[in-house]
């Protein structure tokens, strides 16, 4: 099991695309750990405690601690992995050096170009403020944080400028389409971002790039991890800062296919929502016999959102994932503008 942990809503950030804005009673209610205990007690072979927000770095480092001691006593394999924007570490480190360097600890960071992600109502975190927090990580903790960028209408005009980024950092950027939840009214169209990394595929970014990553190794036939996993709900659980539990963060944003956490805990079964509703199977019937089948229904809440926009949206995304299969297989593509940052 991998289990995400969302430990508030509050965020200093005021990010427009954000997901999470609606997932607790109040933004400052806090997820009580006794219930990461219980969970930890059922699942002793966790692989990763996945801490989202939210911004974590708003909860006392000392809530973290706690954590650990609970790896360390029920799951000693397991990791805590933090996505954070660092914007506390950055003006504080001094609390956070010691829980950062602890080798049960991983830390991401995340970043997009343009005025999406905004560090007040108006100001947008700029890449020369995010470049200096990353060396400033980087100087304490001994490493260079890897970075989220999540893309949407307004900002997907810079989306590759983030992968060069990635490049010249010497890290991996993940480019992650917007989903329908929180203040984000509208999902991004799957075949957009898949033409993204397609591009970042010929333009030789793919080591920069972990969804292009999972795009190949999906073509190959191979593993692949969320977004590109059918069976996600059998090993991903998410608890939220009321206690709320669910298979996907994502639906759990929208307090959608939810889990009765107690029976769970004390049983052998494991509840798997998502792969029982038949409505999330597949965006269309069509798509059984397409060679896009695992890419375009490889995420439940993504087939859930597109068919929620109407067949429209549906169709006019299969005209452009065809597209994208058709120059995959195209060793020798015209249409690259190379970009570089400033």
């Amino acid at each position: 099991m991998d289990l995400i942990i969302k430990p508030l809503e509050a965020c200093n950030f005021k990010c427009t695309f954000c997901s999470s804005t609606k997932i607790a009673s109040t933004p400052y209610q806090k997820l009580d750990l006794s219930l990461v205990e219980q969970f930890l007690q059922r699942f002793p072979n966790t692989k990763n405690i996945i801490v989202n927000g939210g911004e974590p770095l708003l909860m006392s480092p000392d809530y973290y601690w706690e954590i650990v001691n609970l790896i360390k006593k029920y799951a000693p394999t397991c990791k805590l992995s933090f996505t954070t924007n660092l914007w506390v570490f950055y003006k504080n480190p001094d609390n956070w050096i010691k829980l950062f360097k602890h080798p049960s600890v991983e830390v991401g960071t995340s970043f997009n170009y343009g005025d999406t992600r905004l560090i007040t109502s108006s100001e947008p975190l700029t890449d020369d403020i995010f470049i200096n927090m990353i060396y400033h990580f980087e100087e304490r903790i001994g490493y260079k944080p890897d970075f989220i960028s999540v893309i949407n209408d307004v900002n997907d005009d810079s989306a590759i400028l983030n992968v060069l980024l990635a490049r010249q950092l010497n890290v991996v950027c993940k480019l992650n389409y917007a989903m329908c939840s929180g203040a984000q009214q509208t999902p991004y169209m799957l075949a957009k971002i898949y033409e993204m990394y397609l591009r970042i595929y010929h333009m030789g970014l793919t080591q920069y790039e972990y969804n292009t990553q999972q795009f190949l190794q999906t073509m190959n036939q191979e593993h692949t991890t969320c977004p590109l996993s059918r069976s996600c709900d059998s090993h991903i659980r998410c608890l939220q800062p009321d206690g709320d539990y669910y298979s996907c963060g994502s639906f759990g944003d929208d307090k959608k296919y939810s889990i009765d956490f107690d029976k769970e805990m004390t049983s052998e079964h494991i509840d798997t929502p998502l792969s029982n509703d038949n409505r999330l199977f597949s965006l269309k019937d069509e798509c059984l016999s397409c060679p896009m089948f695992n890419i375009c229904n490889g995420c439940k809440k993504t087939i859930y959102d597109m068919k929620n926009m109407g067949n429209m949206f549906i169709e006019n995304h299969c005209i452009r994932m065809k597209n994208v299969y058709d120059k995959f297989k195209n060793p020798f593509p015209t249409y690259i503008n190379v970009i570089e940052v400033k």
